[in-house]
Order: structure tokens, then C-alpha cells, then sequence
């Protein structure tokens, strides 16, 4: 399964995203790449004081196959990509990358709830209504 997305992901599946989102990425590979919305850069900035930054990675299991899982570290490995700036940092993993690539990290809140989630990923077929889980396009 994981050489069927490298080749989704090299074909050129990238989602075209408003300017509002901004893309900075470090990667190796500019293919492989997730854009960071203004209020993800936002709350990374007021919460990451401490050297730390947003670890996203993604899993089996969850509602529809695969999930999203979002955790504070401050740890790097060598093979995460950075993406975002100074103190507001997400990191990703090689393999967790090639799952979301071309979508968008994001900070949401609303009356009930806040957080942050994965949203128009190009490679996501559907998705649970928690928004933490998703299946693969193929």
C-alpha cells in the first residue's frame, strides 16, 4: 500500500488552497509537503514557549482506517520534515507525510471544542465526523 501512495503523491496530487494558508516547508523533497494555516502558526506561537513543537503522525486504526494523531514533543528524528517558522513548528515523519501530503494543518475553535486537526487532504477519500480519522484514495 505505502509504494500505491508514493505514487499518488508523485503524480502531483496537491490541493489548491487559499493564500490565507501558508506554506513553509524543509523538506527534501518538495513534493512531499503540508501547508500550516494562520491559526495553527497562531496557537503554536502562544503555547510553544518551551522549545516544543506540534508532532503530527499518522496511524492505523480510528473510524475509516487511518488517524491523525497531534502531540507536543521536542524531540527530533532524522527523518522528520519541518514545516512553519521560529517557534511555531509542525513536524511530520517521512512515512506520516507521504499520508497527508498536500493538506493543511490547522487550529480550530469553536464554542464547545478546540483543536487541531487535518483538513482538504487531497489523498483522503472519506472521513469519520470525529475528523481524526480517514481512508486512503487509491
Amino acid at each position: 500500500m505505502a509504494f500505491l501512495l508514493r505514487q499518488v503523491v508523485r503524480t502531483g496530487l496537491q490541493s489548491l488552497l487559499p493564500m490565507r494558508y501558508a506554506s513553509v516547508s524543509a523538506s527534501a523533497n518538495p513534493e512531499l509537503s503540508v501547508q500550516v494555516s494562520e491559526s495553527c502558526l497562531k496557537r503554536l506561537r502562544e503555547i510553544c514557549v518551551d522549545g516544543s513543537f506540534l508532532r503530527v503522525t499518522v496511524e492505523g486504526g480510528g473510524c475509516s482506517g487511518f488517524q491523525y494523531k497531534f502531540d507536543l514533543d521536542k524531540q527530533l528524528n532524522e527523518d522528520d520534515r519541518q514545516f512553519g517558522d521560529g517557534a511555531a513548528k509542525v513536524v511530520i515523519d517521512t512515512v506520516s507525510l507521504e499520508y497527508c501530503s498536500g493538506a493543511t494543518v490547522d487550529y480550530h475553535s469553536e464554542l464547545i471544542r478546540a483543536g487541531f486537526r487535518m483538513v482538504a487532504n487531497p489523498l483522503a477519500e472519506q472521513g469519520c465526523s470525529c475528523g481524526s480519522s480517514f481512508s486512503i484514495k487509491l
